[in-house]
């Protein structure tokens, strides 16, 4: 079934029937007959359309710590779905088969709104994520769907690379109840180099997204040679800290050869665990190792220290919280989204 056509929620129109978009940072001015560099939107004859609004390419319940957020109704699960497309075109993307694919690729079937809260609700899901690719890329649908997810008290996860305008997420904001977000780097070289896009736009999503209270957790995708040194690692956790606080959960994740970056070494377990030390030393009260099972995966109380949730891989083993999220030793409120299961 092909594709409901959906037209876009954030777009202008120009003259001689060309539209700037309005979802991401890149603000597509787009000819008629024309796409923008994410391919998943089209000019038809002045009006710009979604071309994977109800396209998804994959479905699958996952633990929520694999989004990873650690600190958003641990133990529970998530009904993740994708589209195909992205508003980047990262070297290393691990999923770059539907991320750089097209809406004719073949990859996709078609869902409603409707059909994927009722398959969250049948599959025993605290929430749905919306995930693997770049999310806002089928805003629409994800908006929708959000909408009905709502009433049926079903959570909605954005795991997201925040390039997004401000006015989009203004838009979502009232919908979405957590995000993980990808900080790839921090300089504006590696944003246009590996990405395709540029740093400053992704860290004022971030903040507002913040400022939403919608809860936040902060991925950083360590690669030897790119983004590695202790002087990157230092400056993306002062900016944590000054802009978002001590609190909001931070994963350093290591780097496995992907895509256009198969020439590279996988990151040294030691890069991994470094990061996490100096974040832990400048006062970051939660910090993780990805991507390495068994290390660096357990949640301490940022006062007494107590084990508070212990973790091996995405299975919770062990908890010592109140049902109101705070310490059992101490009484110190963790943040933490939801009750532990």
């Amino acid at each position: 079934m092909k594709s409901l056509l959906k037209e876009t929620m954030i777009y202008q129109k120009l003259e001689d029937n060309a539209v700037k978009c309005g979802i991401c940072p890149n603000l597509c001015i787009i000819k008629p007959g024309k796409r923008g560099r994410c391919k998943t939107r089209e000019n038809v004859e002045g009006v710009l359309y979604s071309l994977v609004y109800s396209s998804i390419s994959a479905m699958a319940v996952d633990p929520i710590e694999k989004k990873p957020l650690f600190h958003f109704y641990p133990g529970s699960t998530a009904l993740s779905i994708s589209t195909v497309g992205c508003t980047f075109h990262c070297l290393h993307c691990q999923n770059w088969t539907i991320s750089q694919a097209e809406p004719e690729s073949g990859l996709t079937r078609e869902f409603s709104p409707e059909e994927i809260v009722s398959a969250a609700k049948n599959r025993g899901s605290k929430s749905i994520a919306y995930t693997y690719n770049e999310p806002l890329v089928f805003y629409e649908f994800v908006y929708d769907t959000a909408k009905i997810a709502r009433k049926n008290n079903i959570k909605n996860v954005l795991v997201t690379n925040g390039y997004a305008t401000l006015k989009a997420i203004e838009n979502i904001a009232p919908l979405i109840d957590a995000a993980n977000i990808d900080v790839k780097a921090m300089t504006e070289k590696f944003y246009k180099e590996i990405c395709g896009g540029s740093l400053q736009p992704v860290l004022d999503a971030i903040v507002l997204i913040k400022e939403k209270n919608i809860h936040l957790e902060i991925t950083n995708l360590i690669i030897p040679q790119k983004n590695d040194s202790v002087d990157e690692i230092t400056k993306f956790v002062e900016w944590v800290i000054e802009n978002l606080g001590l609190c909001v959960p931070v994963h350093f994740s290591r780097f496995h050869p992907q895509y256009k970056m198969q020439h590279l070494e996988p990151t040294p377990i030691s890069t991994v665990v470094k990061a996490r030390e100096i974040a832990q030393n400048m006062g970051l009260h939660y910090v993780y190792c990805g991507n390495i099972p068994g290390q660096g995966e357990n949640t301490y109380c940022p006062s007494c220290k107590q084990l508070i949730i212990g973790r091996w891989g995405y299975t919770i083993e062990e908890r010592n919280l109140t049902k109101d999220n705070t310490c059992t030793n101490c009484g110190t409120k963790i943040n933490i989204v939801g009750e532990c299961e």
